[in-house]
């Protein structure tokens, strides 16, 4: 008997075809559910019926979606995160939840540096100016001396960390769950979300999405940023209230932001997109070529295993 084996993950495979017929090979039924968008609840309802395993991307595993397969018995995420899957619905099923944690931590940090770079020095708009013809010379300010605030210290914001003090920066954190030695190896102090927001030039996210972090950056905590401030997010969306965002950027009370992460996405109609002060990717941390292999061959041993009857690493539930 082969196993039902649902892919939905949009990028799964990018790069690498071959890891599709491993799963065969080790005697998957494959199933691609992918779509040219992300699909909905009601799309991934549609299609889960007799999945056995669901190699996911990032539509909402609900809890009605995991009580729709009763035959499901694990989810494999092909991604760092897993804020959409219920997690809760899953254990109380016993179904574990393997991610590929730290796959692309060196790609997001080398993007999160790279959107620092682009807001500090202007690059999107004088590059735009001049394709159209003008030739601003627009000051933007250098990182080193500059204090830099992590919130969320983990693999990706330790990454960051290391590239930033390469760039001369100060950095100190916020993190829930404080590694204290790190810390004390390169030189980042630890303080409040409250703290940190009043005193860094540039604050960078990378939490997870949890009931105590979802909408922590809004018009309360924008408001202790420094006017001279930027704000990247190559976390997630919902770790922003976007409308406090673009109300903090259309009166400069910080100085601009770059997302490559939105609560919809893509974020069309979005009035983020029309200022000169935003910056926005299209959730494309991760897409590099080791990046992407990394996350394909950690995904796909999580599949193996599970086919072979034994835990996914990096279980999350």
């Amino acid at each position: 008997m082969t196993t039902r084996l649902l892919i939905t993950s949009r990028t799964f495979g990018l790069g690498a075809p071959e890891v599709v017929q491993r799963l065969r090979d080790a005697g998957a039924n494959v199933v691609s559910g992918v779509t040219d968008k992300t699909l909905s609840e009601e799309q991934l309802l549609a299609i889960i019926g007799d999945t056995e395993v669901l190699l996911a991307g990032t539509e909402p595993v609900t809890a009605r979606v995991i009580a729709a397969a009763p035959r499901l018995r694990a989810i494999v995420r092909h991604g760092v995160g897993y804020d959409n899957v219920d997690l809760a619905a899953a254990k109380a099923r016993g179904i574990p939840v393997g991610a590929a944690v730290g796959a692309i931590s060196e790609s997001v940090a080398d993007m999160t540096l790279g959107l620092i770079l682009a807001l500090a020095r202007h690059i999107p708009q004088t590059n735009a100016a001049v394709r159209a013809g003008a030739w601003p010379r627009i000051i933007g300010f250098e990182l080193p001396g500059k204090t830099l605030g992590i919130v969320g210290l983990g693999a990706i914001g330790k990454a960051v960390c290391r590239r930033a003090s390469g760039f001369g920066m100060h950095v100190i954190a916020y993190d829930l769950y404080p590694d204290h030695g790190f810390a004390q190896a390169n030189g980042v102090a630890f303080v409040t979300l409250e703290e940190l927001l009043a005193r860094a030039d540039v604050v960078t996210l990378h939490a997870l999405v949890t009931d105590q972090t979802r909408g922590m950056i809004n018009a309360r905590t924008l408001s202790l940023m420094k006017r001279t401030a930027y704000l990247i997010n190559t976390g997630r969306g919902e770790l922003v209230d976007e409308t406090a965002l673009l109300g903090a950027l259309r009166a400069q009370t910080i100085a601009g932001a770059a997302c490559d992460v939105f609560v919809k996405e893509p974020p069309v109609g979005s009035e983020l997109l029309t200022l000169e002060n935003f910056i926005a990717t299209p959730h494309s941390s991760g897409m590099t070529v080791e990046g992407q292999h990394r996350m394909a061959a950690i995904t796909v041993e999580n599949v193996l295993r599970v086919l072979r009857g034994e835990p996914p690493m990096h279980r999350v539930a």
